[in-house]
Protein backbone atom coordinates (compact mmCIF):
# COMPACT_ATOMS: atom_id res chain seq x y z
CA UNK A 1 0.00 0.00 0.00
CA UNK A 2 1.28 3.48 -0.88
CA UNK A 3 -0.27 4.89 2.31
CA UNK A 4 1.06 4.84 5.88
CA UNK A 5 -0.10 1.85 7.90
CA UNK A 6 -0.17 1.16 11.63
CA UNK A 7 3.29 -0.47 11.64
CA UNK A 8 4.89 2.64 10.08
CA UNK A 9 4.25 4.77 13.19
CA UNK A 10 5.96 5.35 16.51
CA UNK A 11 3.03 4.97 18.92
CA UNK A 12 4.37 4.66 22.46
CA UNK A 13 2.87 7.26 24.85
CA UNK A 14 1.08 8.93 21.91
CA UNK A 15 -2.59 9.90 21.95
CA UNK A 16 -4.00 8.00 18.99
CA UNK A 17 -7.42 8.86 17.52
CA UNK A 18 -8.94 5.82 15.82
CA UNK A 19 -11.98 5.92 13.51
CA UNK A 20 -13.72 2.57 13.96
CA UNK A 21 -17.01 1.34 12.53
CA UNK A 22 -19.08 0.49 15.59
CA UNK A 23 -22.38 1.05 13.75
CA UNK A 24 -23.88 -2.13 15.22
CA UNK A 25 -27.49 -3.27 15.79
CA UNK A 26 -28.91 -2.63 19.28
CA UNK A 27 -31.92 -4.06 21.04
CA UNK A 28 -33.05 -3.30 24.61
CA UNK A 29 -29.76 -1.55 25.34
CA UNK A 30 -27.60 -4.45 24.15
CA UNK A 31 -25.50 -5.10 21.05
CA UNK A 32 -27.16 -7.94 19.08
CA UNK A 33 -24.32 -8.47 16.56
CA UNK A 34 -20.74 -7.58 17.57
CA UNK A 35 -19.04 -8.53 14.25
CA UNK A 36 -17.88 -4.98 13.53
CA UNK A 37 -16.52 -4.51 17.05
CA UNK A 38 -14.60 -7.79 16.81
CA UNK A 39 -13.21 -6.74 13.41
CA UNK A 40 -11.53 -3.71 15.05
CA UNK A 41 -9.91 -5.68 17.91
CA UNK A 42 -6.56 -6.45 16.19
CA UNK A 43 -5.88 -2.73 15.69
CA UNK A 44 -7.06 -1.77 19.20
CA UNK A 45 -5.03 -4.55 20.88
CA UNK A 46 -1.88 -3.63 18.90
CA UNK A 47 -2.19 0.02 19.96
CA UNK A 48 -2.62 -0.97 23.61
CA UNK A 49 0.41 -3.30 23.40
CA UNK A 50 2.42 -0.39 21.98
CA UNK A 51 1.47 1.61 25.12
CA UNK A 52 -0.53 4.14 23.11
CA UNK A 53 -3.33 6.21 24.68
CA UNK A 54 -6.26 5.06 22.54
CA UNK A 55 -9.22 7.30 21.67
CA UNK A 56 -11.95 5.56 19.65
CA UNK A 57 -14.63 7.36 17.63
CA UNK A 58 -17.59 6.04 15.65
CA UNK A 59 -21.06 6.88 14.42
CA UNK A 60 -24.15 4.83 15.29
CA UNK A 61 -27.37 4.91 13.30
CA UNK A 62 -28.75 8.06 11.72
CA UNK A 63 -29.40 10.68 14.40
CA UNK A 64 -29.22 13.40 11.69
CA UNK A 65 -27.18 15.85 13.75
CA UNK A 66 -29.26 15.63 16.92
CA UNK A 67 -28.65 13.91 20.27
CA UNK A 68 -30.77 10.76 20.46
CA UNK A 69 -30.55 8.88 23.75
CA UNK A 70 -31.17 5.48 22.12
CA UNK A 71 -28.16 6.04 19.81
CA UNK A 72 -25.59 6.72 22.52
CA UNK A 73 -22.56 4.40 22.48
CA UNK A 74 -22.84 3.16 26.10
CA UNK A 75 -23.92 -0.35 25.06
CA UNK A 76 -21.03 -0.46 22.57
CA UNK A 77 -18.57 0.48 25.34
CA UNK A 78 -19.90 -2.37 27.53
CA UNK A 79 -19.62 -4.86 24.67
CA UNK A 80 -16.06 -3.73 23.89
CA UNK A 81 -15.10 -4.06 27.59
CA UNK A 82 -16.30 -7.69 27.57
CA UNK A 83 -14.45 -8.49 24.34
CA UNK A 84 -11.17 -6.79 25.22
CA UNK A 85 -11.23 -7.63 28.95
CA UNK A 86 -10.20 -4.19 30.15
CA UNK A 87 -12.02 -0.99 31.17
CA UNK A 88 -13.33 1.35 28.45
CA UNK A 89 -13.89 4.94 29.55
CA UNK A 90 -16.97 6.33 27.75
CA UNK A 91 -17.87 10.03 27.69
CA UNK A 92 -20.99 11.88 26.51
CA UNK A 93 -19.38 14.09 23.87
CA UNK A 94 -16.84 13.76 21.07
CA UNK A 95 -15.39 17.31 21.03
CA UNK A 96 -15.08 20.19 23.49
CA UNK A 97 -13.91 20.46 27.12
CA UNK A 98 -15.15 17.03 28.29
CA UNK A 99 -13.47 15.23 25.38
CA UNK A 100 -10.23 17.24 25.75
CA UNK A 101 -10.01 16.58 29.50
CA UNK A 102 -10.67 12.84 29.04
CA UNK A 103 -8.11 12.56 26.22
CA UNK A 104 -5.44 14.42 28.21
CA UNK A 105 -6.08 12.29 31.32
CA UNK A 106 -5.55 9.01 29.43
CA UNK A 107 -2.60 6.91 30.54
CA UNK A 108 -0.56 4.66 28.16
CA UNK A 109 -2.49 1.43 27.51
CA UNK A 110 -5.87 2.99 28.37
CA UNK A 111 -9.00 3.20 26.21
CA UNK A 112 -11.48 6.03 25.69
CA UNK A 113 -14.66 5.87 23.58
CA UNK A 114 -16.12 9.18 22.37
CA UNK A 115 -19.85 9.76 21.92
CA UNK A 116 -21.70 9.25 18.60
CA UNK A 117 -20.07 11.53 16.00
CA UNK A 118 -23.32 12.04 14.12
CA UNK A 119 -24.91 13.89 17.05
CA UNK A 120 -23.18 16.82 15.31
CA UNK A 121 -24.40 17.80 11.81
CA UNK A 122 -20.82 18.99 11.09
CA UNK A 123 -19.62 15.35 10.99
CA UNK A 124 -21.47 14.42 7.79
CA UNK A 125 -20.82 17.89 6.31
CA UNK A 126 -17.06 17.32 6.73
CA UNK A 127 -16.85 20.68 8.48
CA UNK A 128 -13.14 21.70 8.81
CA UNK A 129 -13.62 23.34 12.24
CA UNK A 130 -15.25 20.15 13.59
CA UNK A 131 -12.46 18.01 12.08
CA UNK A 132 -9.87 20.27 13.73
CA UNK A 133 -11.58 19.82 17.13
CA UNK A 134 -11.44 16.03 16.73
CA UNK A 135 -7.79 16.23 15.63
CA UNK A 136 -6.96 18.38 18.68
CA UNK A 137 -7.59 15.33 20.92
CA UNK A 138 -4.63 13.36 19.55
CA UNK A 139 -1.19 13.29 17.94
CA UNK A 140 -1.85 10.48 15.44
CA UNK A 141 -4.91 9.42 13.43
CA UNK A 142 -5.77 5.84 12.39
CA UNK A 143 -8.65 5.00 10.06
CA UNK A 144 -9.81 1.43 10.62
CA UNK A 145 -13.39 1.98 9.38
CA UNK A 146 -13.42 0.62 5.84
CA UNK A 147 -17.24 0.54 6.00
CA UNK A 148 -17.31 4.36 6.02
CA UNK A 149 -14.26 5.01 3.79
CA UNK A 150 -16.50 5.93 0.84
CA UNK A 151 -17.90 8.88 2.82
CA UNK A 152 -16.00 12.18 2.96
CA UNK A 153 -16.97 12.95 6.56
CA UNK A 154 -15.02 14.91 9.18
CA UNK A 155 -13.94 11.75 11.05
CA UNK A 156 -13.00 9.80 7.90
CA UNK A 157 -11.51 12.44 5.62
CA UNK A 158 -11.29 15.81 7.37
CA UNK A 159 -9.20 14.73 10.38
CA UNK A 160 -6.54 13.23 8.10
CA UNK A 161 -5.54 16.74 6.99
CA UNK A 162 -4.48 17.74 10.52
CA UNK A 163 -2.62 14.66 11.83
CA UNK A 164 -0.27 11.97 10.51
CA UNK A 165 -2.90 9.54 9.13
CA UNK A 166 -2.48 5.79 8.69
CA UNK A 167 -4.58 2.73 7.87
CA UNK A 168 -5.44 0.30 10.66
CA UNK A 169 -5.15 -3.47 10.20
CA UNK A 170 -8.77 -3.94 9.11
CA UNK A 171 -8.57 -1.12 6.54
CA UNK A 172 -5.26 -2.50 5.25
CA UNK A 173 -6.67 -6.03 4.99
CA UNK A 174 -9.73 -4.83 3.05
CA UNK A 175 -7.63 -2.85 0.58
CA UNK A 176 -5.07 -5.66 0.16
CA UNK A 177 -7.70 -8.35 -0.53
CA UNK A 178 -9.98 -6.28 -2.76
CA UNK A 179 -7.06 -4.59 -4.50
CA UNK A 180 -5.42 -7.93 -5.33
CA UNK A 181 -8.70 -9.32 -6.72
CA UNK A 182 -9.15 -6.35 -9.05
CA UNK A 183 -5.54 -5.54 -9.99
CA UNK A 184 -3.94 -8.96 -10.45
CA UNK A 185 -6.55 -11.72 -10.09
CA UNK A 186 -5.62 -15.35 -10.48
CA UNK A 187 -7.78 -16.73 -13.29
CA UNK A 188 -10.46 -17.81 -13.93
CA UNK A 189 -11.94 -14.76 -12.19
CA UNK A 190 -15.70 -15.11 -11.51
CA UNK A 191 -17.90 -12.34 -10.12
CA UNK A 192 -21.39 -13.00 -8.75
CA UNK A 193 -23.65 -9.96 -8.58
CA UNK A 194 -27.11 -10.23 -7.03
CA UNK A 195 -29.50 -8.18 -4.97
CA UNK A 196 -32.66 -6.33 -5.91
CA UNK A 197 -31.70 -3.55 -8.30
CA UNK A 198 -29.54 -3.15 -11.39
CA UNK A 199 -29.41 0.62 -10.76
CA UNK A 200 -27.42 0.05 -7.53
CA UNK A 201 -24.76 -1.99 -9.31
CA UNK A 202 -24.34 -0.47 -12.81
CA UNK A 203 -20.88 0.94 -12.03
CA UNK A 204 -19.76 -2.36 -10.49
CA UNK A 205 -20.90 -4.39 -13.52
CA UNK A 206 -19.27 -1.98 -15.98
CA UNK A 207 -15.96 -2.09 -14.09
CA UNK A 208 -16.01 -5.89 -13.66
CA UNK A 209 -16.69 -6.48 -17.37
CA UNK A 210 -13.13 -5.26 -17.99
CA UNK A 211 -11.67 -7.69 -15.44
CA UNK A 212 -13.63 -10.95 -15.08
CA UNK A 213 -13.83 -14.12 -17.16
CA UNK A 214 -17.36 -14.97 -16.00
CA UNK A 215 -20.09 -12.71 -14.63
CA UNK A 216 -23.00 -14.38 -12.85
CA UNK A 217 -26.17 -12.32 -12.40
CA UNK A 218 -28.87 -13.41 -9.93
CA UNK A 219 -31.39 -11.96 -7.50
CA UNK A 220 -34.10 -9.45 -8.35
CA UNK A 221 -31.76 -7.57 -10.70
CA UNK A 222 -31.61 -10.61 -13.03
CA UNK A 223 -35.29 -9.99 -13.90
CA UNK A 224 -34.36 -6.75 -15.68
CA UNK A 225 -31.73 -8.59 -17.73
CA UNK A 226 -34.21 -11.37 -18.55
CA UNK A 227 -36.74 -8.79 -19.72
CA UNK A 228 -33.99 -7.25 -21.88
CA UNK A 229 -33.64 -10.71 -23.47
CA UNK A 230 -37.34 -10.61 -24.32
CA UNK A 231 -38.85 -12.67 -21.50
CA UNK A 232 -42.14 -11.58 -19.89
CA UNK A 233 -41.50 -11.39 -16.14
CA UNK A 234 -45.09 -11.30 -14.77
CA UNK A 235 -45.29 -9.38 -11.49
CA UNK A 236 -41.54 -9.74 -10.82
CA UNK A 237 -39.48 -6.73 -9.74
CA UNK A 238 -38.22 -5.19 -13.01
CA UNK A 239 -36.61 -1.76 -13.39
CA UNK A 240 -38.27 -0.81 -16.68
CA UNK A 241 -36.02 2.24 -17.15
CA UNK A 242 -32.92 0.02 -16.86
CA UNK A 243 -33.96 -2.57 -19.49
CA UNK A 244 -32.09 -0.80 -22.36
CA UNK A 245 -28.99 -0.57 -20.16
CA UNK A 246 -29.23 -4.28 -19.28
CA UNK A 247 -29.37 -5.07 -23.02
CA UNK A 248 -26.29 -2.89 -23.54
CA UNK A 249 -24.40 -4.69 -20.74
CA UNK A 250 -25.28 -8.10 -22.26
CA UNK A 251 -23.90 -6.87 -25.60
CA UNK A 252 -20.75 -5.45 -23.93
CA UNK A 253 -20.06 -8.76 -22.18
CA UNK A 254 -20.40 -10.56 -25.51
CA UNK A 255 -18.03 -8.12 -27.23
CA UNK A 256 -15.42 -8.43 -24.46
CA UNK A 257 -15.62 -12.23 -24.42
CA UNK A 258 -16.97 -12.31 -20.86
CA UNK A 259 -19.21 -15.29 -20.16
CA UNK A 260 -22.36 -13.72 -18.66
CA UNK A 261 -24.60 -16.23 -16.89
CA UNK A 262 -28.26 -15.38 -16.34
CA UNK A 263 -30.94 -17.60 -14.75
CA UNK A 264 -32.49 -20.38 -16.88
CA UNK A 265 -35.25 -21.21 -14.40
CA UNK A 266 -36.82 -19.38 -11.46
CA UNK A 267 -38.77 -20.03 -8.29
CA UNK A 268 -41.92 -17.94 -8.70
CA UNK A 269 -44.62 -17.16 -6.15
CA UNK A 270 -48.08 -15.63 -6.19
CA UNK A 271 -47.25 -13.24 -3.35
CA UNK A 272 -44.23 -11.83 -1.52
CA UNK A 273 -44.81 -14.06 1.51
CA UNK A 274 -43.04 -17.17 2.84
CA UNK A 275 -46.30 -19.15 2.84
CA UNK A 276 -47.30 -18.10 -0.73
CA UNK A 277 -47.94 -20.76 -3.38
CA UNK A 278 -44.71 -21.22 -5.38
CA UNK A 279 -43.34 -23.28 -8.26
CA UNK A 280 -40.29 -23.65 -10.50
CA UNK A 281 -40.65 -22.39 -14.08
CA UNK A 282 -38.37 -21.75 -17.07
CA UNK A 283 -37.48 -18.08 -17.61
CA UNK A 284 -39.73 -17.95 -20.67
CA UNK A 285 -42.75 -19.31 -18.74
CA UNK A 286 -43.34 -16.91 -15.82
CA UNK A 287 -47.12 -16.78 -15.23
CA UNK A 288 -48.66 -13.32 -15.63
CA UNK A 289 -49.66 -12.86 -11.96
CA UNK A 290 -46.57 -14.49 -10.38
CA UNK A 291 -43.23 -13.04 -9.31
CA UNK A 292 -39.67 -14.45 -9.34
CA UNK A 293 -38.24 -14.70 -5.80
CA UNK A 294 -35.25 -17.04 -6.32
CA UNK A 295 -33.17 -18.71 -9.01
CA UNK A 296 -34.33 -22.23 -9.88
CA UNK A 297 -32.46 -25.52 -9.25
CA UNK A 298 -31.09 -25.80 -12.81
CA UNK A 299 -29.70 -22.26 -12.58
CA UNK A 300 -28.21 -22.93 -9.14
CA UNK A 301 -26.37 -25.98 -10.56
CA UNK A 302 -25.12 -23.96 -13.56
CA UNK A 303 -23.84 -21.18 -11.28
CA UNK A 304 -22.13 -23.72 -8.98
CA UNK A 305 -20.49 -25.38 -12.01
CA UNK A 306 -19.16 -22.00 -13.18
CA UNK A 307 -17.58 -21.51 -9.75
CA UNK A 308 -16.04 -24.98 -9.57
CA UNK A 309 -12.74 -24.14 -11.27
CA UNK A 310 -12.48 -20.47 -10.26
CA UNK A 311 -9.28 -19.10 -8.72
CA UNK A 312 -10.70 -15.65 -7.77
CA UNK A 313 -14.33 -15.05 -6.76
CA UNK A 314 -16.04 -11.81 -5.73
CA UNK A 315 -19.66 -12.11 -4.53
CA UNK A 316 -21.98 -9.18 -3.79
CA UNK A 317 -25.73 -9.68 -3.41
CA UNK A 318 -27.99 -12.71 -2.76
CA UNK A 319 -29.69 -14.87 -5.43
CA UNK A 320 -33.21 -14.45 -4.07
CA UNK A 321 -35.25 -13.53 -1.01
CA UNK A 322 -33.08 -15.81 1.14
CA UNK A 323 -34.67 -14.53 4.38
CA UNK A 324 -37.78 -16.55 3.43
CA UNK A 325 -37.13 -20.29 3.60
CA UNK A 326 -38.86 -21.29 0.30
CA UNK A 327 -36.70 -18.78 -1.59
CA UNK A 328 -33.33 -19.38 0.10
CA UNK A 329 -32.09 -22.39 -1.85
CA UNK A 330 -30.40 -20.49 -4.70
CA UNK A 331 -28.35 -18.39 -2.30
CA UNK A 332 -27.52 -21.52 -0.26
CA UNK A 333 -26.18 -23.40 -3.30
CA UNK A 334 -24.08 -20.42 -4.39
CA UNK A 335 -22.76 -19.95 -0.80
CA UNK A 336 -21.68 -23.61 -0.66
CA UNK A 337 -20.05 -23.33 -4.11
CA UNK A 338 -18.12 -20.18 -3.14
CA UNK A 339 -17.01 -21.85 0.11
CA UNK A 340 -15.63 -24.80 -1.89
CA UNK A 341 -13.45 -22.60 -4.15
CA UNK A 342 -9.74 -23.14 -3.49
CA UNK A 343 -8.59 -19.71 -4.68
CA UNK A 344 -9.23 -16.22 -3.31
CA UNK A 345 -12.88 -15.66 -2.29
CA UNK A 346 -14.30 -12.31 -1.23
CA UNK A 347 -17.86 -11.75 -0.04
CA UNK A 348 -19.11 -8.17 0.40
CA UNK A 349 -22.43 -6.45 1.04
CA UNK A 350 -24.61 -6.93 4.11
CA UNK A 351 -27.03 -9.46 2.61
CA UNK A 352 -24.32 -11.70 1.12
CA UNK A 353 -22.41 -11.64 4.41
CA UNK A 354 -25.63 -12.49 6.31
CA UNK A 355 -26.20 -15.34 3.84
CA UNK A 356 -22.78 -17.00 4.30
CA UNK A 357 -23.17 -16.67 8.07
CA UNK A 358 -26.69 -18.12 7.97
CA UNK A 359 -25.44 -21.05 5.83
CA UNK A 360 -22.56 -21.68 8.27
CA UNK A 361 -19.79 -21.28 5.67
CA UNK A 362 -18.36 -17.90 6.73
CA UNK A 363 -15.19 -19.54 8.06
CA UNK A 364 -14.52 -21.01 4.59
CA UNK A 365 -14.54 -17.61 2.84
CA UNK A 366 -11.13 -16.01 2.26
CA UNK A 367 -12.27 -12.50 3.09
CA UNK A 368 -15.60 -11.15 4.31
CA UNK A 369 -15.76 -7.42 3.67
CA UNK A 370 -17.10 -5.25 6.49
CA UNK A 371 -18.07 -2.44 4.14
CA UNK A 372 -21.26 -2.68 2.09
CA UNK A 373 -21.27 0.66 0.25
CA UNK A 374 -17.49 1.00 0.46
CA UNK A 375 -16.83 -2.43 -1.07
CA UNK A 376 -19.32 -1.65 -3.86
CA UNK A 377 -17.60 1.65 -4.67
CA UNK A 378 -14.19 -0.05 -4.53
CA UNK A 379 -15.46 -2.70 -6.99
CA UNK A 380 -16.66 0.16 -9.20
CA UNK A 381 -13.07 1.41 -9.35
CA UNK A 382 -13.90 4.61 -7.44
CA UNK A 383 -11.37 6.31 -5.17
CA UNK A 384 -12.50 6.16 -1.52
CA UNK A 385 -12.15 9.57 0.22
CA UNK A 386 -11.20 7.95 3.55
CA UNK A 387 -8.31 6.13 1.87
CA UNK A 388 -7.16 8.98 -0.41
CA UNK A 389 -6.84 11.28 2.65
CA UNK A 390 -4.37 8.98 4.45
CA UNK A 391 -0.73 10.11 4.54
CA UNK A 392 1.43 8.84 1.65
CA UNK A 393 4.43 6.73 2.59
Amino acid sequence: MAKLTLKDLELEQKRVLVRVDFNVPLQDGRVTDNTRIRAALPTIKYLLEQKARVILMSHLGRPKGKVKEELRLDAVARELEELIQQPVKKINDCIGPEAEAAANALQPGELLLLENLRFYPEEEKNDPAFARKLAALAEVYINDAFGTAHRAHASTEGVAHYLPAAAGFLMQKELDFMGKALAEPERPFVAIIGGAKVSDKIGVIRNLLDKVDTLIIGGGMANTFLQAEGHAMGKSLVEADQVPLAAELIATADKKGVHMLLPRDLVVAQEFKPEAAHQVVAVNAVPEDWMALDIGPETARAFANALAGARTVVWNGPMGVFEMEPFARGTEVVAQAVAAVEGLTIVGGGDSVAAVEKMGVADKIGHISTGGGASLEFLEGKALPGVVALTDK
